[in-house]
């Protein structure tokens, strides 16, 4: 079956208290940004000469290790933000995926990743070598799984990509994710001990649908045919970080529709990502949740960064906005479906963001401090500082033995 014992994590004294898993919104978002902050203090003060001194509090977790191969499951231990109890396969075995191929949907056969995500157990995956999965339909993921690409190219292209839909607990880490594609019409097996019917998918890199405690990181997007991450129908506790979302149309919509208003309790946390060339629009798009976006770097849009409806609370903090240079393209926001005597109502805000070549942030709503707790998940780092920070968003070159 491809499974083996994990090694024993090497504690590097990073200081953080884990809270109790739920499959609901955050209970108290200010008590987690008092986390966030006493466990960056913390890994400042205590990793001394281990710190990779990044500034990016994820990256300066784990990065510094040079045995961080043999401690892999520690990942699981440096998610910030409303996502950062999302434990994955850390309390599993690691299961080693060696055969590339996706030969069976319903019979997944020992070895593969489909195979491996659907297992009723936690599992952290990893993979043998280098490998390209060319997936024939979505890739339906189990509850407490980490897919894993550190120390290898995996590259998940070329066919339905993943699919995360009412489950809890899941990390997607160093991953190229691109050229997905539709599937359905078919069987495929979610479980051990079932399989059913899927109807047409839209071609998301990474859909979430009902999922919870959501942790996609480090991985490098593009060129999807619907989002490259899509969070819709109830999802909360999520943290997209140091992702590379390049070459795409529509990138993230987060929120089903207008009228879904079981997408209220949504918390997305969008730290640290560079989002590059050939992009489009919806960097997100929000409805009805709160959404917290802080130091991601915007080099490239086409027709906006951040847009939304359904008054949702949108809290841009510490981020680079690059304006293209086309004069009707400059503005970061788009306040879409309602007219501004709707829409002003909305709580939108824009503090310490650097605006450049002419780019600029629409505010609306109240502005106060208290309206934006909800959408408020770690403490932003000054904006100049957003290139270092976001410098190696996507899959990284890992090598054993050394730092990654």
């Amino acid at each position: 079956m491809a499974i083996r014992s994990p090694s024993l994590s090497i504690f590097l004294l990073f200081l953080m208290t884990p809270a109790l898993i739920s499959a609901s919104a955050v209970p108290d978002p200010e008590l987690v940004v008092h986390e966030v902050h006493k466990s960056i203090n913390a890994s400042r003060r205590n990793l001394g000469y281990l710190s990779c001194g990044t500034g990016n509090p994820i990256d300066d977790c784990w990065r510094c290790d040079p045995n961080w191969e043999k401690n892999r499951q520690r990942l699981a231990d440096c998610a910030i933000g409303f996502g950062k109890n999302a434990v994955g396969g850390r309390d599993g075995r690691i299961y080693v995926v060696t055969d590339p191929g996706d030969y069976d949907v319903v019979n997944p056969k020992p070895g593969t990743l489909r195979h491996a995500v659907i297992q009723d157990e936690p599992l952290w995956i990893i993979f043998a070598r280098d490998m390209t999965i060319r997936l024939k339909e979505e890739l339906i993921m189990n509850s407490f799984k980490t897919i894993d690409g550190r120390g290898a190219s995996v590259h998940i292209a070329g066919g339905p990509c993943i699919t995360i839909q009412y489950v809890t607990n899941i990390i997607i880490h160093g991953l190229n994710i691109h050229d997905c594609k539709k599937g359905g019409n078919a069987m495929v097996r979610d479980s051990p001990r079932h399989f059913g019917w899927r109807t047409v998918s839209d071609g998301d890199g990474v859909s979430i649908f009902g999922g919870t405690h959501i942790w996609v990181d480090h991985c490098s997007l593009s060129n999807c045919d619907d989002g490259l991450v899509d969070a819709i129908h109830g999802s909360t506790a999520i943290t997209i970080s140091n992702n590379f979302m390049t070459h795409h149309d529509k990138v993230m919509l987060l929120g089903h529709s207008d009228t879904y208003t079981q997408d209220k309790n949504m918390q997305v946390t969008i730290a640290f990502n560079h989002f590059g060339e050939g992009l489009v629009q919806r960097i997100p798009r929000c409805r009805h949740g709160y959404f917290h976006v802080v130091n991601n770097d915007y080099t490239h849009w086409e027709m906006y960064a951040i847009g939304g409806s359904a008054n949702p609370t949108i809290n841009s903090q510490g981020n680079r906005f690059a304006a293209p240079d086309r004069a009707f393209s400059k503005e970061v926001t788009k306040h879409e479906d309602a007219p501004e005597s709707e829409w002003r109502n909305w709580n939108w805000r824009s503090e310490g963001d650097l605006m450049v070549n002419g780019a600029f942030f629409t505010a609306s709503g109240a502005g106060a401090s208290s309206s934006y707790a909800r959408a408020s998940s770690l403490g932003a780092r000054p904006s100049a500082l957003v290139g270092p920070i976001t410098g190696s968003a996507g899959a990284l070159i890992c090598k054993k033995g050394a730092r990654c």
